[in-house]
């Protein structure tokens, strides 16, 4: 209770009244799925309605660099006097590329932090600028570049709020999210798993709008950035990363279980995660979005600590996904893996270490998070949010879908008028 109140005194106090949200986004862009381009459109054509502060660049996974985010400001740029007609306050384009950096190219290992980069100082920097306002830092990737922050500033959990789409990223920053769960539990995050699915779901309904025809009905020659739009999922609407700056463009940005645009979410107390030393099989079990940590006993190596040492391969599709996992020495190997979905899971270790204990198993994945408690779960703070259970949610097997799917209507026929403005 002492340390309870201790935080509580410790941290500031934001009011609601406070309607311009200062953003920070960390992002993907570039690499493997092409929704973050499709978010980022969104973004600069509503960033009168943020105090912008930062695009970095934070590919845990693939090739995304910055140069992807400055050739999305080229075109932006060459659409702004259309929308500045009708609108004033969009950011300016200079200003952008000027808060742009590069983060961390590829996942954190094992530790989950490794070394600074510009973008992780970049958040600090944002973190600590005198303003009464919160920092909301809005991830589209993973949790690399602000693992690393806190790591090297711990300070700056008292100043920002987190808004993080999880599911596919949380698998790819395995690591990096362990490393802030354990170590900070008490961060204000609120960490999506499965609602932000129901910005682009149950497009069969009659009375919602369709995101696969809303490009050809709303979009299709609107300017340089409606045309670039065709070039992802051929126009049709994914933006899986949009619902975290619709929370904060609509609704009580301090009352994650109130009702907004990016969703409704309910206090957790602890997120899951299973220990395996030995290979699973089909009586094992766990959530989707567990951190899965397989770590097992093999001969004592000569090489560093939290080296590669063998891996996992999971099938994906027609092909198969590769995990690494490390040595932490004494003869302890280790490797995390998140599943993003219910699902029952493959699993094949390797290492060209001789006497590893390779093998093949299988695991059970459910479809409720964060799933039955275990002893080895992490224990979290009073600020940590995620994806609402209650079963009238549910989007068909989407956890918490509906809480952003009730509001889709309404979001794109505003976000249409915007695209007409381009058209003139």
């Amino acid at each position: 209770m002492i340390r309870f109140l201790f935080l509580l005194l410790a941290l500031p106090v934001f009011s609601p009244a406070q309607t311009i949200p200062r953003v920070l986004i960390s992002t993907d862009i570039g690499g493997t799925d092409p929704d973050d381009n499709q978010s980022l459109t969104h973004l600069l054509m509503y960033s009168d309605k943020i105090d912008l502060e930062g695009l970095v660049s934070s590919p845990s996974y693939g090739s995304g660099s910055t140069s992807e985010i400055f050739r999305m400001i080229d075109l932006y740029e060459k659409d702004l006097p259309k929308l500045s007609r009708h609108q004033s306050g969009f950011a300016k384009p200079e200003y952008l590329r000027s808060i742009t950096k590069q983060g961390r190219k590829g996942s954190a290992p094992f530790e989950g932090i490794k070394s600074a980069t510009e973008g992780s100082n970049w958040i600090i920097r944002c973190a600590k600028k005198k303003d009464q306002r919160p920092l909301w830092v809005l991830v589209w990737g993973g949790l690399d570049d602000l693992a690393q922050a806190l790591h090297d500033d711990p300070e700056i959990q008292e100043n920002i709020w987190v808004y993080w789409i999880g599911g596919p990223n949380k698998k790819w920053s395995s690591n990096s999210y362990a490393y802030i769960a354990k170590n900070f539990p008490d961060l204000r995050m609120i960490e999506v798993n499965s609602s932000y699915y129901g910005f682009f779901s149950n497009n069969q309904l009659p009375d919602v709008i369709k995101t696969t025809d809303y490009f050809e009905q709303h979009i299709e020659g609107a300017g340089h950035l409606g045309k670039d739009f065709k070039s992802y999922y051929d126009g049709e609407i994914k933006m899986g990363d949009t619902p975290s700056l619709l929370y904060v463009m609509n609704g009580d940005l301090y009352d994650p279980t109130g009702e907004s645009w990016g969703g409704s979410f309910e206090k957790i107390s602890r997120s899951s995660r299973q220990i395996f030393t030995n290979i699973p099989t089909l009586k094992d079990s766990v959530a989707f979005c567990t951190v899965v940590e397989f770590r097992f006993k093999g001969p004592e190596i000569t090489i560093p600590s939290d080296s590669v040492a063998f891996q996992l391969e999971v099938p994906y599709g027609k092909s198969s996904q590769v995990w690494p996992g490390y040595y932490l020495g004494k003869g302890i190997y280790s490797l995390r893996y998140t599943p993003k979905q219910a699902e029952v899971l493959t699993l094949k270790f390797t290492s060209e270490i001789p006497g590893f204990p390779e093998g093949e198993g299988q695991l059970y994945v459910s479809n409720l998070w964060p799933g039955k408690p275990t002893q080895n779960d992490y224990i979290l703070g009073e600020n940590w949010y995620s994806d609402s259970q209650d079963p009238a949610n549910y989007d068909g097997k989407l956890q918490g879908g509906k809480t952003i799917l009730r509001w889709r209507n309404e979001v794109l026929a505003d976000w249409a008028i915007r695209w007409s403005w381009l058209k003139e």
